[in-house]
């Protein structure tokens, strides 16, 4: 293989795995970054951080690589998935197939660093992960597996930390799915007729008319729970700040699917990163040390 070629598989690689399009990697890490600070009390052993930030980019990468090959057929047919290497045929499946294994293979790998439970979970966290692209031919709700495969770093990161599995980090948990479904709704959005033509399923769909209005009950909840999880772990005025300030993301993602114009749709599913990422600075700053008198 030359080397010219080399790049070209690498380049078809990389957008297999939508390394240009971060933002999954980012709403796998903001809840896995939560469960890791507070289940360390605000100083989670750095191993276990760097095990499972690596974790997250690896497991993502996989995660679009078997969507791709799940939707192969359905892709050509939607505007925005149309040009994605396996739909335009850059990407051979048995290549894609072995992509999907090699990523999943080294992040079982870093797991194997960690402890007995965390390894056990882990074997959760693939089924989730494998099974999640075929849902939308099943059910209306793929996108509360999604939240399950998303979030299943939570009680991963409490078993690493503490070798448990608390209530707390449950509650996290199914915050994390009620997230899920409200950021990948405002995504399903924008494919919402295309979704119609080719008969898969999505809760944008479900919802129909009563869509905005249902994503507002579901982000008051998850902010109600945030709310809770902070009382349970005796969290400070710096932390609700942060939950306020998540609050008023979720009124501006309300603003932006108004008219439900897919663009906008877009743009508020973008802007979960705001929220995750404000969330994650509430508990990074709430558990520094005070400074001298």
């Amino acid at each position: 293989m030359t080397v010219e070629r080399l790049e070209n598989r690498l380049c078809e690689y990389a957008l297999l795995m939508r390394l240009h399009r971060p933002i999954g990697i980012y709403l796998l890490l903001w809840p896995t970054l939560w469960a890791l600070w507070l289940a360390g009390d605000g100083q989670p052993p750095r191993g276990a951080v760097l095990v499972f930030v690596l974790g997250v980019a690896l497991m993502r990468s996989a995660g679009c690589v078997m969507n791709d090959i799940a939707d192969r057929q359905f892709d050509p047919h939607v505007a925005r998935t149309r040009d994605r290497p396996l739909a335009a045929g850059r990407v051979s499946l048995s290549e894609a197939i072995r992509l999907a294994a090699g990523l999943s293979l080294l992040a079982f790998a870093l797991v194997l660093t960690q402890n007995a439970l965390t390894v056990k979970l882990s074997f959760v966290g693939l089924a989730l992960a494998a099974t999640y692209p075929f849902m939308k031919r099943f059910h209306h709700l793929p996108q509360a597996h999604l939240g399950a495969a998303f979030g299943w770093g939570i009680p991963m990161a409490y078993a690493a930390v503490t070798d448990s599995l608390p209530a707390i980090a449950w509650l996290l948990f199914l915050g994390n799915v009620l997230w899920a479904v409200i950021y990948d709704t405002q995504y399903a959005m924008v494919d919402r007729e295309d979704d119609r033509k080719i008969g898969v399923k999505s809760t944008a769909l479900w919802f129909g008319e009563r869509d905005k209005r249902i994503i507002a009950y579901l982000q008051a909840t998850l902010l109600g729970l945030l709310a809770v999880i902070g009382l349970l772990a005796g969290r400070g005025w710096i932390y609700y700040l942060a939950v306020f300030a998540a609050a008023w993301f979720a009124l501006y993602q309300q603003y932006l699917i108004r008219d439900r114009a897919p663009e906008e749709c877009f743009k508020a599913f973008l802007n979960n990163n705001g929220f995750g990422l404000v969330v994650f600075c509430g508990l990074l700053l709430d558990y520094l040390p005070p400074g001298p008198p």
